[in-house]
């Protein structure tokens, strides 16, 4: 009697463990700004397309939408004075929530009487020639394997070199014309393996998880991104939770790695990730010639000074490692390759500042 009674109590504690699992639902948290002043903007509406669900932010910017199953979403964000926006493929799960960060440009009013200023509207730069690509399209790319240069290498106007490497031909440039920026920061290459003269190279450095999405200019660039003949990509990384910590461990079809993100203090956040790849033992086993090996850290710092300043530090760095197989005997095509196969260590990376206001 007392072993049935053990057993329907634990019965009836799984079906309450499994009604909460359930129950829970995906949460979108962000805070929305003045593209400009840096400005948290009250009052400003977000809605979920295809849903009754939305939400209004307070005095902070702040907004949170609750009560939405799992699965990709678009936002339409509106207020009175500003353009409207549209986030397109939010993915939102019940595991964590969904974090967003939202600028607003304003539009100008029709008024009665003009004053007229020494300051100019700002008007949008190269509107005609920016192609947005959301982190999700970068996830789903057939054949792309997370990777962002091959994912640039399928739009229109984009081509490749050899299959191999991640070299971007931009309408017929040089694969060195290119110009790449995270946050406004220029780095110099985004893959592993770079050779003097292209930015190419066989694995990409960036980390798909911390961006937000990837805006690709083909003609007509900004006025600040000078020095360009084939095209700018501005990378936007994603903002450090604030929240709680949470991290992840990938295996990926050639490398480990490992993120975490969470908050450091109120006003402080830190983004991580460190990458190492594992093909040095893959092709010591198959007996190939050379044996190479990545490392790659990524980290995102960021602290709010007050609701207009915010300082955010960025670092990006790769070390390339590639030596021979000496301890196979090589064979005569081995040997012809061996011929050709310099040994290299090459490191590349970027430290950045920026300060907002």
């Amino acid at each position: 009697m007392i072993k049935l009674r053990r057993v329907t109590l634990f019965s009836i504690f799984l079906l309450l463990i499994q009604a909460q699992l359930f129950a829970q639902s995906g949460v979108i948290r962000g805070t929305i700004k003045d593209a400009i002043s840096n400005a948290p903007i009250s009052l400003a509406m977000v809605s979920v397309q295809g849903t009754t669900l939305g939400a209004k932010t307070n005095d902070e910017g702040e907004f949170e939408i609750i009560n939405l199953q799992p699965g990709l979403y678009n936002l339409d964000i509106s207020f009175l004075g500003y353009k409207k926006k549209t986030l397109f493929e939010i993915a939102v799960d019940n595991s964590k929530p969904t974090f967003v960060e939202i600028q607003l440009e304003k539009i100008a009013k029709e008024v009665k009487e003009v004053k007229i200023t020494g300051r100019k509207d700002k008007t949008e730069e190269s509107p005609l020639s920016l192609r947005t690509i959301g982190v999700n399209e970068i996830q789903r790319n057939p054949g792309g394997n997370r990777d962002i240069s091959k994912v640039i290498q399928s739009l229109p106007g984009a081509g490749s070199n050899v299959g191999f490497r991640n070299d971007i031909i931009i309408r017929g440039g040089g694969p060195s014309e290119n110009r790449f920026y995270l946050d406004g920061v220029e780095i110099p290459n985004i893959n592993h393996f770079a050779t003097q003269g292209a930015n190419g190279g066989p694995v990409g450095i960036l980390n798909v998880d911390f961006l937000q999405d990837v805006g690709y200019y083909s003609g007509a660039f900004p006025a600040n991104r000078g020095n360009t003949l084939s095209s700018v990509f501005e990378f936007k990384m994603k903002n450090p939770r604030t929240d709680s910590w949470h991290g992840a461990f990938t295996l990926g079809s050639s490398d480990v790695g490992l993120r975490a993100e969470g908050p450091l203090s109120a006003n402080s956040g830190l983004m991580l990730s460190v990458r190492r790849s594992y093909l040095q033992f893959l092709f010591k086993a198959l007996a190939l010639p050379f044996l190479p090996t990545y490392n790659d850290v990524q980290i995102k710092y960021k602290h709010n000074i007050d609701k207009k300043n915010e300082i955010t530090f960025l670092m990006l760095g790769a070390y390339d490692v590639a030596v021979l197989n000496t301890g196979e005997n090589e064979t005569e095509s081995q040997r012809y390759i061996l011929d050709y196969l310099p040994e290299q260590k090459q490191w590349n990376y970027t430290t950045g500042l920026v300060y907002k206001h």
